[in-house]
């Protein structure tokens, strides 16, 4: 069986979803109908020839009726093109974090019950087989009894990355919600990888969520932050992110406290290394793209791995992030700023040791004492 795509987005992450489908396209499961993008074909290398291109996704819809159509859009169109999709009869594929805000993630699970149609959200971090093998190890005993669950997350943005589009970095955009910042955009992945690790994924089953937002670049959002949550079930998470580190070369990783060891998850090359009894194991885990899970679900009835329902827990998150006071800037004199134009980049002098603290200690910036915070 056959599905058709439609990818509306194919600038940027979209070109990502236009390789999964050319993939699944050898394998004889899809076969990609049309694209829609404002800018056109202008730049985009990876749609193939002959494919039908519109201006945006109503033009699309009025010429074909994919099974699928997949976002890979600004934050603040998912709920409008997810719910004008699915209306239209396709399921949805949408790229993270799933809508800005979480009166939007309500709207959005209402349509997907009202039309019947799946939604799967692109935390790609959820089809590693990390879970599944984090889990065999806790249950083993391996490293004791867990007490906490740390994030660490080291990436470094230059100036061309909030220069590449208006809602880039932004809060608000002409009077609406965006909520681009490093806790809900790049390093989302990081906290939900998180919550799953603890068996949060809905809403309900997050108690509490303190973030601690700050940036040094001259931006509105967040781009060095902390976030503590604690799950209905008491697990603390503590996660210390930034994109302005010191080291930027480091894979975001997350790490499983227990009272005799500890699980280290490079969550973006699914590896895990279990320090335990003085002895130190590291295994590579495999990975299911959420493509092959979506065709999966639609033709066999799978469970969807990122089923929009199920980011609920990361939308309490955000959500707090929405709701929190706008970052604090962070003094000229804790940063500084290396080159200039377009490659210029900040870097926050000692971020990322309080960066590992955050993880270590789970416990926010401002509760450790940074100097920044003061």
């Amino acid at each position: 069986m056959t599905t058709t795509f439609a990818v509306v987005g194919i600038h940027g992450y979209g070109s990502q979803h236009l390789h999964q489908i050319a993939q699944l396209a050898t394998e004889g499961r899809a076969r990609l109908v049309a694209v829609a993008d404002p800018r056109g074909l202008d730049g985009a290398d990876t749609v193939p020839e002959g494919t039908p291109v519109f201006g945006d996704l109503s033009e699309l819809l009025a010429h074909t009726a994919p099974d699928v159509v997949t976002l890979a859009t600004p934050i603040h169109t998912h709920l409008p093109l997810a719910a004008q999709a699915m209306r239209a009869g396709a399921h949805v594929l949408l790229e993270k974090p799933t809508t800005a805000s979480f009166a939007e993630l309500t709207e959005l699970i209402e349509v997907a019950d009202e039309t019947s149609k799946s939604v799967q959200v692109g935390f790609q971090s959820f089809g590693s087989h990390a879970f599944d093998r984090i889990a065999e190890i806790v249950a083993s005993g391996t490293i004791g009894t867990v007490t906490g669950i740390g994030g660490l997350g080291l990436w470094r943005r230059a100036r061309s990355y909030y220069d590449r589009s208006r809602w880039a970095g932004m809060r608000r955009l002409d009077g609406v919600e965006v909520i681009d910042g490093a806790v809900t955009n790049p390093l989302a992945h990081s906290i939900a990888s998180a919550l799953r690790i603890a068996g949060a994924r809905r809403a309900e089953d997050v108690a509490e969520v303190v973030v601690d937002l700050f940036h040094a670049n001259d931006i509105e959002a967040d781009d060095t932050s902390a976030v503590r949550l604690r799950t209905i079930s008491g697990m603390p998470i503590a996660l210390g992110l930034t994109l302005a580190a010191e080291e930027p070369h480091t894979t975001p990783r997350l790490f499983v406290h227990g009272t005799a060891g500890t699980i280290e998850f490079h969550y973006t090359t699914d590896v895990l290394t279990v320090r335990a009894g003085g002895s130190e194991d590291t295994e590579e885990v495999g990975r299911t793209s959420l493509f092959d899970n979506l065709l999966d679900h639609l033709q066999t009835g799978a469970p969807l791995l990122a089923d929009v329902r199920d980011t609920g827990a990361f939308m309490r998150v955000l959500e707090a992030v929405r709701t929190a006071p706008d970052p604090a800037p962070i003094a000229a004199e804790h940063q500084e700023q290396v080159g200039e134009g377009p490659d210029s980049y900040r870097v926050v002098r000692g971020v990322d040791g309080w960066c590992q603290r955050v993880a270590d200690e789970l416990a926010t910036f401002t509760e450790l004492g940074a100097p920044w915070t003061r």
